[in-house]
């Protein structure tokens, strides 16, 4: 399988860069595809309003490397892990720009809207989050942005590593080794058994199988 890990913090150094590092390792460990790319690299601009600056052709006139990642390695990815510092509460961003200029290729007036709509769906989709600070609802509006992303793209939200450091490199010394869970993350990214139930969804009385059970 192929994975796109997105590296948002403008430290190429950061802790949310080393958790996304391991992710990677953790992926190709198990014999998957793992490309990573920091998002500083490629977006260089904020979403603007497509009336004003779509060209003639449908296409999107901003001139950086969005379009490349979006099309060629986000729509070819199986599943996508983002990785982010939290900032005021909320994601980088370079990340927040990263879902935001989706809509320049979703939107009726872009050539191929249906075909990308199409290749956006049914991904896996991951989180890595490094902050200072742990109480519990810290991350919580950045874990509902993306589990909102996944159920309006039909993906599966597969979870969430979280490190505490400030520093750079200290999420290494967080005594939970979320560089440890991360590199696990990435290794079961693709098999983690994931449910999502409703009141009247069929479900067995066991999660797990017990083998000794005849």
């Amino acid at each position: 399988m192929k994975a796109l890990v997105l590296s948002s913090s403008p430290r190429r150094d950061g802790n949310s860069a080393r958790l996304a590092n391991a992710v990677a390792i953790g992926l190709t460990a198990n014999g998957h595809e793992a490309e990573t790319v920091y998002l500083t690299d490629v977006v260089g601009a904020f979403l603007k309003d497509c009336r004003q600056c779509r060209r003639e052709d449908g296409t999107c006139s901003i001139d950086d490397g969005y379009r490349s990642l979006f099309l060629d390695r986000f729509l070819a990815a199986d599943g996508i892990v983002a990785a982010t510092p939290v900032y005021w509460y909320g994601m980088a961003a370079q990340l927040k720009a990263f879902f935001d200029r989706m809509f320049c290729y979703v939107a009726a007036s872009y050539p191929q809207s249906e075909e990308v709509k199409r290749r956006m769906q049914g991904k896996r989709i991951g989180l890595l989050l490094s902050s200072e600070e742990t109480y519990p609802t810290l991350f919580t509006g950045i874990v509902h942005q993306l589990q909102e992303y996944s159920r309006y793209t039909h993906s599966t939200f597969v979870g969430v590593v979280h490190g505490q450091g400030n520093a750079r490199g200290e999420v290494e010394r967080d005594p939970r080794d979320p560089i440890a869970q991360a590199r696990q993350f990435g290794r079961d990214f693709f098999t983690t058994c994931y449910t999502d139930y409703q009141i009247d969804t069929p479900r067995p009385s066991r999660v797990w199988e017990d083998a000794s059970t005849p």
